[in-house]
C-alpha cells in the first residue's frame, strides 16, 4: 500500500454522528473485488439524486471540497456491517485520513491495512478542526504521522495518539501480506526444516 507519513490538504466537514459503512458505500456497489472504480460512487445515497445527478449542497460536490484528502466527521464513524469496501470507496475518492472523536473498530482496523490514517481527537479537538474544515480550500489542514500531529491553518497543533504497530505499517507503506513477504526467507527455512522431521505431511 502507499506510504503515509506527511500529508497538508483540504479538509471537507461532515459533522453527522454514526455515519455507517451504508452511508460509505451502499450496499448495491459490493458485487466487485477490484479497489479501484468505487469513488465515485462513495457517499452515493447523499451524493446524488434519483436520476444520478449530483446533489450542490453535499459537501464533496461543492468547488472547495471535490479534491478534499481529509475528511473531519462526527463521532461513531463507520460503524455498521464490516465491509472493507468502505475504506477502498475513501481510498478511490481520495481521502488518506479520517478525523473523528471515535471510530467502529473493523473499520478502524481495515482503515490502517489500507493506508488510510483514522485519528480520534476530542469533541473540543473536532470542533476546532470543523471549523478549520469549513473554510474551504483557502485553509488546509497538515497530518505529520512521525510526529502524531495535526496543524491547523491558524498554527494551531492537536497531538494524537497511534499504536505504534499501526504507525509502523503506514510509515513504510507495509500491509499484513507485505509484513509477512519481509520474512520470506525464515517462513522457507522453517518449510524446509519441516519436511525434514515430518516428511509424511
Amino acid at each position: 500500500m502507499e506510504k503515509f507519513n506527511k500529508l497538508t490538504a483540504v479538509a471537507a466537514p461532515m459533522p453527522l454522528v454514526n455515519i455507517d459503512t451504508d452511508m460509505i458505500i451502499p450496499k448495491q456497489f459490493l458485487k466487485t473485488i477490484q479497489r479501484a472504480g468505487l469513488g465515485k460512487n462513495l457517499f452515493a445515497e447523499m451524493r446524488y439524486d434519483n436520476d444520478g445527478n449530483e446533489k450542490e449542497d453535499f459537501v464533496l460536490n461543492q468547488p472547495a471540497y471535490r479534491n478534499a484528502e481529509i475528511l473531519i466527521a462526527g463521532d461513531n464513524f463507520g460503524c455498521g456491517s464490516s465491509r472493507e469496501h468502505a475504506p477502498w470507496a475513501l481510498l478511490d475518492f481520495g481521502i488518506r485520513c479520517v478525523i473523528s472523536t471515535s471510530f467502529a473498530d473493523i473499520f478502524h482496523n481495515n482503515c490502517f491495512r489500507n493506508g488510510i490514517l483514522p485519528i480520534e481527537v476530542s469533541p473540543e479537538e473536532l470542533e476546532k478542526l470543523m471549523e478549520d474544515a469549513e473554510r474551504g480550500a483557502n485553509a488546509t489542514i497538515s497530518i505529520d504521522l512521525e510526529a502524531q500531529e495535526i496543524r491547523g491553518p491558524d498554527g494551531g497543533v492537536i497531538h494524537f495518539e497511534v499504536e505504534q504497530f499501526n504507525k509502523h505499517c503506514l510509515l513504510t507503506g507495509l500491509d499484513e501480506i507485505g509484513l509477512t513477504l519481509k520474512k520470506e526467507n525464515k517462513v522457507a527455512e522453517y518449510e524446509e526444516s519441516r519436511k525434514l522431521q515430518q516428511p509424511w505431511l
